[in-house]
């Protein structure tokens, strides 16, 4: 029956053009967004999921920052040992020159006392980002000797979150302690009768007599401690700032797992987009001649009147 009233060719025909429509919509914004979830409306458990990953990964950004931070601050503390090592030998090797009968050890204590000058300026410029962990006073209030350098932040599947550190102990790195002379360099060591710190010891009055050689190889032997005491604070920073670059390298590497998680979830993909555009665009093209022909058929009633 062709009615006047009620044209349902037209009305199919409007029904499937607006379908069309809505997705051309759907498909512009994937193609302009890059994105096939952009809201929870597209697609509430992808986006979900995705929101609490991208979370994550900005603070595994922070993470990488802090581990940054943290390698910055253990190198600037390595140089000092570096350079304070280097120093020691200076003053183990002229303390054994000084053992020498007829030495002008006054002199050579001019070079000592310079080299010991340099020793606490070394240490007390090993500072970096208002840390330094060279020179100390561990009775100053808040002071821990423990450093904690942020290194990961994982989520369980209960979405417990939870921050892990790398820890460096400092208590035996340090080259100078305020807190009763107990660095490395200016603690009291002993040797045979002998009783001194590297920092404070002085032979520009010492001779040639027995007891003051016995004193000068217990100097040469203090000095040897400390540097064994040097070189094994550094290895042991070395070992710290190893696992700190491994630490490095994971997170970058799960950040961008992580990204690509995402992305898989939520990205679209363009050459299907496209794709889709072009047969929606001729479904529209078609739909619009279809309503078209089927507000036509109307008019064919009039014909019948004339």
């Amino acid at each position: 029956m062709l009615s006047i009233k009620t044209n349902s060719s037209a009305m199919v025909a409007l029904q499937n053009l607006s379908s069309t429509q809505k997705e051309m919509e759907k498909t512009q914004s994937r193609i302009s967004t890059g994105l096939r979830v952009a809201s929870a409306s597209d697609n509430a458990a992808y986006w979900s999921i995705a929101t609490t990953m991208q979370s994550d990964n900005a603070a595994l950004s922070t993470v990488k920052d802090a581990l940054n931070l943290g390698s910055a601050t253990i190198d600037t503390a390595n140089a000092g040992l570096t350079a304070s090592k280097d120093l020691v030998n200076q003053i183990k090797t002229k303390l054994v020159a000084a053992t020498q009968p007829g030495v002008d050890r006054a002199k050579v204590q001019d070079e000592i006392g310079q080299l010991q000058k340099q020793l606490k300026s070394v240490a007390d410029s090993a500072s970096f980002s208002g840390q330094n962990w060279l020179s100390v006073d561990s009775a100053a209030t808040g002071y821990n000797a423990n450093k904690s350098i942020v290194a990961s932040f994982t989520r369980d599947s209960t979405n417990a979150v939870t921050i892990q550190t790398i820890d460096v102990d400092i208590s035996s790195k340090a080259l100078f302690d305020a807190n009763g002379a107990a660095g490395i360099i200016d603690k009291s060591r002993t040797s045979g009768t002998t009783t001194a710190s590297l920092y404070t010891m002085d032979i520009s009055t010492l001779t040639d007599s027995a007891a003051d050689l016995t004193k000068l190889n217990d100097y040469v032997k203090i000095s040897d401690a400390t540097l064994t005491d040097i070189v094994s604070a550094s290895s042991s920073l070395g070992a710290a700032k190893a696992r700190v670059s491994t630490q490095q390298s994971f997170v970058s590497s799960l950040s961008d797992s992580i990204t690509k998680g995402v992305g898989a979830l939520t990205d679209a993909d363009m050459t299907e987009e496209s794709t889709r555009l072009q047969a929606l665009q001729t479904q529209q093209q078609l739909g619009v001649q279809s309503l078209s022909i089927a507000n036509q058929q109307t008019q064919s009633v009039l014909s019948l009147f004339r």
